[in-house]
């Protein structure tokens, strides 16, 4: 048994040292001196290191990490932890307001809350009778990662809360942001370049790495904080209203940014916005916008959640991360359609934590419009591109050494003539024996968008036709094992898992053939149509333009781009080599649709039509439209300005979508 005085010793000594780090770590007013808390600290551990019984949850001791886990069990979330819509202008954030008055049938003026939006990891503390008993990642949304021992090392995240237990709900679950500082995450990284580690991109990456340390130990020797932002069910607070949840927080020990500010309407929203933008370098953490939320509880009850996000709060982000630096050349790639692309050839630059080295021009109307040159210097941007855009030259540092970027007349790879059709951006090499598109058309075959041969990347592909093994796509079926081995970086299991994915694919539907087969104005689902209504390969073979323009959803382009493809005799000479290879062309199964399986999400701004719109017509095509990511995602669509999530996917190599490619998916443009 612990001894009485003892046990009220190390009682006494867990308050004092708890207050001295909220004083120190939250209010940044210390009233003793750092020796002194030392001291205090010190002899605690030694208390229980001598009776082990003493430890309790709240001890200041959880704060140097436990033993390391073997692993993050999942923590399901009471209630949902919702992402967030975007708003990138003051005319979108006055739209936000329309849709909430309308939505609450009145024109009353509206008090807003706007908070830094902090570039962090989003969190949820759960604590009983007062005591810190559950941390958790936000995940999916639904179900997040337990990380409690790690967020324990946090210290400004309350072990114990402050106050009487009268003041003190049973249970309280607050969501927060935990994020490194600029200064810690400076010192961070010299840490790791002195002892030879990869450094971290940015500080949020640095965070999130820092939390997902399976030891907490290492956790605890991060400078990590804590800023609270929400109780996780307002019902369950003595509040009416989101500015005095902050206070009621503050007064439980909890950290809360210092520039929340209270609005009287829209126009102190931007002013507050302005004022953020104005002193954000300043700040001693990274933010990238601004939380604007409704402040009273009963509107935002009233007005609820989407399947996604609050409609009572919106984060209107700051304007996309740019950076100057030079145009040093210019090549121009074709695509697996002859669509011919200029890609600018940059001096590297980081923006956002990622080397910089090229940049999408678009086409020549681009060029023109922008009037780049050569040896510009030019300011660009990573927004919703997965490759960064030229935003516009800097016309002040031309030294007249600049050059022209002169758009070819010919292919620069097959030397053919360039055409560009009547009313059309893209420049075009129209030989259908150009190298350059049969390589992208064999990558496209092989590909997640075609046949998904597993293995056949498109590195494999580059490889397969350098090595001279395939030239065409019935090339792919006459792969043999032996001639797979011996190429370089090629071993026994390599080549045998993609003789297994290649018999696999002999047997594919017939509506993911002809989106695999690369036909112009074809993509899935303008492919699943024509699947649907003819059934059979034959029959989409002889079928006349009329026939196909009778099938509701396809277009006259769609329509005549199928007719010349199927008339051309190298592409009937293709398919009955691929038939004699043993491919099996399976009819449509009853009732699936053109997307059945796949899973959708969405993020940035789509200039073509709006999310809900892209949400709705891919949910119609029998696909699933998810807001977390997650392995189970097969189509990143990345808008313009997707946020964090974009280098996520990329992470964890989930196929990223363009706006293009979107619109080529469900049928709507021509490449």
């Amino acid at each position: 048994m612990v001894p009485e005085e003892i046990q009220e010793q190390a009682r006494e000594l867990r308050d004092r040292i708890n207050y001295h780090a909220y004083r120190y770590y939250v209010l940044d007013d210390p009233v003793i001196a750092d020796v002194e808390y030392d001291r205090l600290f010190r002899r605690l551990l030694e208390l229980e290191e001598q009776y082990p019984e003493l430890v309790t949850p709240d001890s200041p001791s959880r704060r140097v990490g436990g033993a390391p886990l073997a692993g993050f069990e999942e923590v399901r979330h009471v209630h949902p932890m919702l992402s967030l819509d975007n708003v990138f202008s003051a005319d979108e954030l006055a739209e936000f307001e329309e849709k909430v008055q309308r939505y609450l049938k009145s024109t009353e003026p509206i008090t807003y809350i706007a908070e830094p939006k902090m570039d962090g990891l989003a969190v949820e503390l759960v604590y009983e009778q007062g005591v810190l008993v559950t941390g958790a990642t936000r995940g999916d949304g639904l179900v997040g990662e337990n990380i409690t021992p790690q967020l324990k090392t946090v210290q400004s995240i309350p072990l114990k809360l402050q106050g009487d237990g009268g003041s003190i709900p049973e249970q309280l679950v607050v969501r927060g942001e935990v994020f490194l500082g600029r200064e810690g995450f400076a010192a961070l990284n010299r840490q790791r370049a002195e002892a030879g580690e990869p450094l971290f991109a940015n500080p949020r990456n640095a965070a999130a790495g820092s939390l997902r340390q399976l030891d907490p130990k290492v956790t605890a020797r991060r400078p990590l904080d804590c800023f609270v932002y929400a109780a996780a069910d307002s019902d369950s607070v003595p509040c009416t209203r989101q500015s005095e949840l902050f206070t009621w927080l503050a007064g439980l020990g909890f950290a809360v940014n210092p520039y929340i500010k209270l609005c009287q309407g829209l126009s102190d929203v931007r002013a507050h916005y302005a004022y953020l933008l104005e002193i954000r370098d300043d700040l001693a953490y990274e933010i990238d916008g601004m939380v604007v939320k409704v402040d009273d509880f009963v509107l935002q009850q009233r007005l609820g959640n989407t399947a996604r996000a609050p409609r009572w709060a919106v984060a209107w982000k700051f304007p996309a991360v740019q950076a100057t630096t030079t145009i040093e050349a210019v090549e121009f790639q074709v695509g697996r359609t002859g669509a011919v692309t200029p890609v600018a050839l940059l001096k590297p630059v980081n923006v956002e934590g990622v080397v910089v080295q090229r940049a999408t021009l678009h086409n020549q109307d681009e060029i023109e419009r922008k009037d780049l040159r050569i040896g510009d210097t030019v300011l660009i941007q990573r927004a919703g591109d997965v490759i960064p855009e030229v935003v516009k030259p800097i016309i002040e540092q031309r030294t007249g050494s600049e050059q022209p970027i002169l758009f070819p007349d010919t292919c620069p790879v097959c030397g053919h003539p360039l055409l560009r059709p009547a009313g059309e951006a893209v420049t075009r090499c129209v030989n259908p024996h150009c190298p350059a598109q049969r390589l992208q058309s064999l990558i496209y075959f092989a590909g997640k968008s075609g046949m998904d041969i597993e293995g056949l990347g498109k590195k494999s592909v580059e490889q397969l036709v350098q090595e001279g093994l395939v030239a065409d796509i019935p090339d792919f079926f006459r792969l043999r094992k032996d001639d797979l081995i011996e190429m370089a970086g090629w071993g026994e299991k390599s080549a045998e898992n993609v003789m297994v994915a290649l018999e696999k694919a002999r047997q594919v539907p017939l509506a993911r053939f002809l989106g695999a087969l690369g036909i112009r104005y074809v993509g899935e689902v303008t492919a699943a149509l024509i699947a649907r209504h003819f059934e059979t390969l034959e029959a989409v073979m002889t079928a006349t333009k009329d026939d196909l323009l009778s099938i509701e959803g396809i277009g006259e382009q769609a329509a005549a781009s199928l007719v010349d493809y199927f008339s051309d005799p190298s592409t009937r000479d293709m398919i009955e080599q691929l038939l004699a290879e043993g491919l099996t062309i399976l009819p449509p199964v009853e009732g699936e649709q053109p997307l059945t399986g796949r899973v959708f999400l969405f993020t940035g701004t789509l200039h073509s039509m709006g999310r809900n719109e892209a949400k709705q017509i891919v949910k119609e095509l029998g696909a699933q439209v998810v807001s977390g990511l997650s392995n189970r995602v097969t189509d990143f669509v990345a808008g313009e300005k997707p946020g964090s999530k974009l280098k996520k996917a990329q992470e964890r190599n989930i196929p990223v979508v363009g706006e293009e490619e979107f619109l080529a998916i469900i049928g709507r443009t021509g490449d």
